[in-house]
């Protein structure tokens, strides 16, 4: 394949956290149109490497490149506005908060506000059972409810 079809590489990364390295020699490598599962047991460096990804850890070795560009030294928040985001292991939505609100936080920097209708139409085809429930306390949604919004408030950013 060529460079070009790459979206996400990961070469030979070391990060973790305060001055302990978790990772060890981490490669891997998305291509446009890829679905990746990341498995392994507890403790194996999963969240660590996500965490990596999206500029959460202390990267000590290795490149990270997103969509041809090295972005090792970006912060995180121009990392979001690249296209990353981290859907949080315990979903991380705002219980109080009605659905569509909960989508709208997704939305927080200005490029990402500025197609917010866009988003919001994208996200409630994926997950029509959103659009349903745009109005519901998210609180009151079911696990797998729970996860969709988590999911689409990712991909609001």
């Amino acid at each position: 394949m060529n460079v070009r079809n790459t979206l996400l590489e990961l070469m030979n990364v070391e990060a973790g956290y305060g001055v302990f390295r978790v990772l060890h020699g981490v490669s891997l490598r998305v291509d446009k149109g890829e679905i990746v599962a990341l498995v392994g047991p507890n403790g194996a460096g999963k969240t660590t490497t996500l965490k990596t990804i999206v500029g959460l850890t202390n990267l000590f070795k290795g490149e990270i490149m997103f969509d041809g560009s090295r972005i090792n030294e970006v912060p995180t928040y121009n990392r979001i506005k690249k296209g990353l985001a981290l859907v949080p292991e315990g979903r991380g939505i705002f219980a109080p908060l009605t659905v569509l609100e909960n989508l709208y936080l997704g939305a927080y920097h200005e490029e990402a506000r500025q197609k917010l209708n866009d988003s919001l139409e994208m996200v409630f085809t994926i997950f029509p059972k959103l659009k349903e429930r745009k109005n519901q306390i998210a609180g009151t949604l079911s696990g797998g409810e729970s996860q969709m919004l988590a999911i689409g408030r990712a991909l609001m950013s």
